[in-house]
């Protein structure tokens, strides 16, 4: 661990401070969804109207669960728009289904699993997903489904005792990130680096989730991104070789993270910093932490 976690109360950055994670909340959720599945609750080629009645209507038959894991939907950002014309929405509750409502009815911007869109409407429809399947408030959800029986005991929304997110060090310039709740599936979640490890090794090396369950988190769906549900998996060029690995990032504020999972060894790389640092300076170190040859430009 390097520097501070809080400059003004001169407390320095721990192994075990917690951090904002972003959309790494989005591999989390995918999680979720999948142990949803397992349970026969869902299929991911289930139509979003068969799980939300209230959904309009035509799209919602258009629009499956595996469009919205992997950001595929076509449903329109109608929330990045609102929010830049009010930015109090960032910090407003307006509840899942008024969410959901105001901001995801919009026409189809293009025809479902035909382009990728990171549009954060499609995580306030899939937790709205979440909580219909399960009739428990979204965090709630997390918890009983994922969270606990991974042991994530630090994995959390609330970011008590979290690093400050940063603009700048010299001087010392906070960054806020408001975040209201309906955001948390999307990219609301804190962590530390010892529970993504574990999250990383329970997931994919210690029987949490079933052989097709994990089958599926390592399905590409949109190549040019390397993007599957909920993350990315990279193919790194290790001692000549081609090596897959899990590959979540996340960027808000000051707050930016990797955790990348190597397929082949189990071997886990967590990065986070609250400082601004560039996503690709992130990346680039984790890939030499797993001894991987330099990017291509």
């Amino acid at each position: 661990a390097f520097g501070m976690a809080d400059i003004a109360a001169k407390r320095p950055a721990r192994v075990d401070t917690v951090y904002a994670i972003a959309s790494i909340s989005k591999w989390l959720t995918s999680v979720t969804l999948l142990k949803l599945i397992e349970q026969g609750r869902v299929a991911l080629d289930t139509p979003i109207a068969t799980l939300l009645p209230d959904f309009r209507a035509d799209t919602g038959a258009r629009v499956k669960l595996v469009h919205l894991l992997s950001n595929t939907s076509g449903i329109p950002n109608g929330f990045i728009a609102a929010a830049k014309l009010d930015p109090s929405l960032l910090a407003t509750d307006l509840g899942t289904a008024e969410s959901v409502r105001r901001f995801c009815l919009g026409d189809l911007a293009f025809e479902p699993g035909s382009k990728f869109d990171y549009a954060m409407t499609n995580w306030f429809i899939l937790l709205a997903i979440v909580e219909r399947l399960t009739g428990m408030p979204f965090q709630q959800a997390m918890r009983t489904n994922t969270l606990d029986p991974l042991g994530l005991s630090h994995t959390r929304t609330d970011g008590a005792g979290a690093a400050s997110s940063y603009r700048s060090v010299e001087p010392p310039v906070l960054w806020p990130d408001p975040r209201t709740p309906v955001m948390t599936a999307g990219g609301g979640y804190f962590s530390n680096a010892a529970d993504l490890v574990r999250a990383a090794h329970g997931v994919f090396d210690r029987g949490f989730l079933k052989p097709e369950s994990i089958a599926a988190l390592r399905t590409i769906h949109v190549p040019e991104q390397d993007y599957s549900l909920g993350g990315r998996v990279r193919t790194m060029t290790i001692a000549g070789k081609p090596v897959q690995a899990a590959w979540q990032t996340g960027r808000t504020a000051g707050f930016r993270s990797v955790l990348g999972h190597r397929y082949d060894d189990r071997s886990t790389v967590v990065i986070l910093n609250n400082t601004g640092l560039s996503q690709k300076l992130l990346d680039e170190f984790a890939d030499q932490l797993f001894g991987a040859e330099p990017r291509s430009a």
